[in-house]
């Protein structure tokens, strides 16, 4: 009996006006290459976060070093400086701190 474990992007979609990647995980299990179950998480990628020390802002790129090639490869694609910067004047506009 040996299990299997694997866990692939089987959907991503793109949201909103700072292109925000939305990512679904899907997570199967299989004993001796039959399908057992599968589980599905949910997580989303900002361009920036940002962060208010009570004087100042500071923001960051998110890092997509460890995303797949295909999910790296689209977050350059859509997060521009032009992206960036108005997720950046967004959040300090509406005080948000990611």
């Amino acid at each position: 009996m040996a299990l299997a474990k694997t866990t692939e992007v089987d959907q991503y979609e793109i949201v909103g006006p700072h292109k925000n990647v939305q990512i679904r995980e899907r997570t199967i299990i299989k004993e001796d290459g039959e399908f057992l179950s599968d589980k599905f998480h949910r997580r989303v990628l900002e361009c920036v976060t940002s962060a208010w020390d009570g004087s100042s802002w500071t923001h960051t790129d998110t890092d997509v070093s460890s995303e797949s090639t295909e999910i790296k490869n689209l977050c350059n694609l859509l997060w521009t400086t032009d992206i960036k910067n108005a997720k950046k004047a967004f959040n300090e506009a509406n005080k948000l701190k990611s």
